[in-house]
């Protein structure tokens, strides 16, 4: 994730604040400077950090705190506190025109930033909401634009408007109103034309539509992986053409992550949404605090909670709760599960919420590092790869393993035979143990085979 370099050396700061009985001024200065180099380091803007380090420590070194029970303690919580400040305090919605009437968001953002994707990814998020969104192709520049956008609305479930490459995008958007209110879609999003760099043939573009429809609210769209130069984009942007709010893409990739800290507190505009993956639901409102409870490695445990709600099938739930707890489970059923942990994000990205797991990285006060975890997740698609060896019979009834079909099954998914012999076994003593709990019995020992 974005952050875990920043999230190690934060805790370490913590670490060192917790094991101390009583803080000096001296101590609280030397975090703050461990502090500072690590939000440095993380890309985050230099003015911001010299106005967060000023505010923490006048917080920080009061008479309250540094003669309070646990100073410690206290000095994180107003780091939490400054951090969440920081980020816009509030969580902020895009401001959809009341009742029935149309709202009109235009979507703007450098090439590359992955703008196209995430406007069909924002059409989704209001689908799911009972809204009717259209979809506007106003990039009649980049080559496979307007195929990128419909085959993505197309997966949403989401109409797209597109009048080809040969008129001006002013023009395509002042018609897809037109279209929007004949056929009652709100809102209307358009995906405007990007560029390698801000030029101003594309901000006169942008003020072009503005002077041609009623835009009510202007969304950037910032790459996470571009450190420092997002802020600057979000600010240039801001500067020339207003934006109402960001939404920061790639927050789930190996970077510093700095720009998501930065953009609230040098353009003044809130972040909305946060990109955390590929897959076109893999939109996260935006909150202050859980980012920043993620940041300080407190985990985000209720985003996972939204994560289950909206990814984990209630009736299969309940199914294989029942089948739990009469130990009828069987490997059909744990590729049903293995399906479920991948639709929340995989292995990691579940750790990655758990509070004591490593913030937005994984888990070494548990006992797994980076490496671990990729190493679970990797023996994880293995013991997939081994039940699609099997046939449905086998899946269902795994008593009928004997050793010429394991041996199969070991060949079909390219392992050797006693991965088989484990993987089956460890499912067998899973079961006994369920069944024990079942009867009320003491619960055996177990380890998961992962």
């Amino acid at each position: 994730m974005a952050f875990d370099s920043l999230t190690e050396k934060l805790q370490n700061v913590f670490k060192n604040l917790r094991s101390k009985g009583r803080l000096t001024e001296a101590d609280v200065k030397e975090a703050l400077k461990e502090i500072k180099r690590a939000l440095l380091a993380a890309d985050v803007n230099f003015k911001v950090v010299k106005e967060f380090i000023k505010n923490v420590q006048e917080r920080a070194i009061g008479q309250d705190v540094m003669n309070g029970l646990n100073p410690g303690q206290m000095v994180i919580k107003i780091v939490n506190e400054e951090l969440v400040k920081l980020m816009g305090s509030e969580t902020t919605e895009i401001k959809l025109q009341p009742g029935s009437a149309i709202t009109v968001i235009m979507m703007a953002g450098l090439q590359g930033a992955g703008k196209t994707t995430t406007t069909a990814k924002l059409a989704g998020k209001y689908k799911l909401k009972g809204k009717k969104p259209l979809l506007v192709a106003c990039d009649v520049y980049r080559p496979a634009a307007i195929k990128q956008l419909q085959v993505n609305g197309e997966k949403q479930g989401v109409e797209v408007f597109a009048m080809g490459e040969n008129h001006k995008p002013a023009d395509i958007a002042k018609a897809a109103i037109e279209h929007a209110k004949k056929n009652g879609n709100t809102p209307v999003i358009l995906d405007t034309a990007g560029r390698l760099h801000i030029d101003e043939d594309m901000m006169a573009e942008l003020q072009e539509i503005k002077k041609t429809v009623e835009v009510h609210q202007t969304i950037l769209v910032i790459d996470a992986m571009t450190g420092q130069d997002a802020v600057n984009v979000a600010k240039n942007f801001n500067d020339k053409i207003g934006i109402d709010g960001v939404i920061v893409t790639k927050l789930d990739g190996d970077t510093r992550g700095g720009a998501a800290l930065s953009v609230k507190a040098v353009t003044g505009k809130p972040i909305l949404y946060a990109g955390m993956g590929e897959k076109l639901s893999d939109l996260e409102q935006f909150y202050p605090e859980r980012m920043a409870s993620r940041i300080l490695g407190m985990g985000d445990v209720l985003t996972l909670i939204e994560k289950a709600e909206s990814q984990i099938d209630e009736e299969k739930a309940k199914e294989m709760s029942k089948k739990l707890k009469k130990a009828q489970f069987d490997f059909e059923d744990y590729l049903e599960s293995m399906k479920q942990m991948k639709n929340m994000g995989g292995l990691s990205s579940i750790m990655s919420m758990l509070p004591g797991l490593g913030g937005m990285g994984m888990g070494k006060m548990k006992g797994l590092d980076d490496e671990q975890t990729a190493q679970a997740e990797k023996n994880m698609a293995r013991m997939e790869a081994i039940i699609y060896s099997m046939t449905v019979e086998e899946r269902r009834n795994p008593d009928v393993l004997n050793p010429s079909r394991k041996h199969r099954i070991a060949r079909g998914a390219g392992v050797d035979i006693s991965e088989v012999n484990r993987m089956v076994k460890q499912f067998g003593e899973m079961k006994k143990m369920m069944k024990m709990m079942g009867k009320g019995g003491k619960r055996g020992k177990f380890r998961m085979p992962f």
